[in-house]
């Protein structure tokens, strides 16, 4: 990502120095970042400086870190690093969100050098609210961090093909049997697991899923993933 002088940015974004933006600044949103390359907090540090309206808080160096920054300083908005591991920041989004009371607020921030589909939907489906990649213009990078920051979820349209697609689709046209695998995917089962859920054959889950495609318009099981959040409002896809 590359970070420009705080003049330009505040140029770009429609931000300026005004008794306006100072006040703005008192109610800013903090915002955190744990990363595998220390370089790299510091960019999103010096990008922040030209948004009154997010402020840097911290950067933890390591996902137990970043634990202990969210449970006691608790910001808004917390950028965690592909580049720990998938599976680590699954267990680590897992593990931030068990026995919490009162609610977790801290909003989560996927991001790496190149996110796919599929990893995008584990993410979304352990808790992340938001999904970037590193290579991302600063507007988008900015825009995320705002929408996830206010309780909202948002994510680069191009992680998903399909996203252009109508959210909502004839599920009336399916069969009940389609309904139920329907259900599963959108819930991140695999088809040996539906076949297990259902008592069917895995061949025959995918005979289904050859019919949910062709009636409803989706391709590919993660655009059907991806409607299923977006119908229960835990993800939203920008235009």
């Amino acid at each position: 990502m590359d970070v420009t002088s705080t003049a330009n940015l505040a140029k770009a974004l429609g931000t300026s120095n005004t008794s306006e933006s100072s006040a703005t600044a008192e109610t800013a949103k903090s915002i955190a970042i744990c990363d595998t390359q220390p370089v790299t907090a510091e960019g999103v540090r010096n990008l922040l400086r030209g948004v009154p309206d997010l402020k840097f808080l911290t950067a933890p160096e390591s996902l137990p870190h970043a634990l202990d920054v969210v449970r006691k300083q608790r910001p808004n908005v917390l950028i965690l690093d592909k580049g720990f591991g998938i599976q680590a920041i699954l267990d680590w989004l897992v593990e931030i969100q068990a026995g919490e009371a009162p609610p977790l607020e801290t909003g989560m921030v996927v991001w790496g050098v190149s996110v796919t589909e599929a990893e995008a939907l584990r993410f979304l489906q352990a808790g992340a609210r938001g999904i970037l990649r590193k290579s991302a213009a600063v507007q988008a990078v900015v825009a995320c961090l705002r929408t996830v920051a206010a309780g909202r979820s948002w994510m680069e349209d191009c992680v998903f093909r399909d996203s252009s697609r109508s959210d909502r689709y004839p599920r009336s046209e399916l069969t009940a049997r389609e309904q139920q695998v329907l259900e599963l995917v959108e819930q991140g089962f695999k088809n040996k697991e539906i076949a297990l859920e259902l008592g069917i054959r895995p061949g025959t889950v995918k005979i289904h899923l050859k019919h949910i495609f062709e009636k409803t318009g989706v391709r590919g099981r993660y655009g059907l993933a991806l409607n299923g959040l977006k119908e229960r409002g835990l993800v939203s896809v920008p235009v």
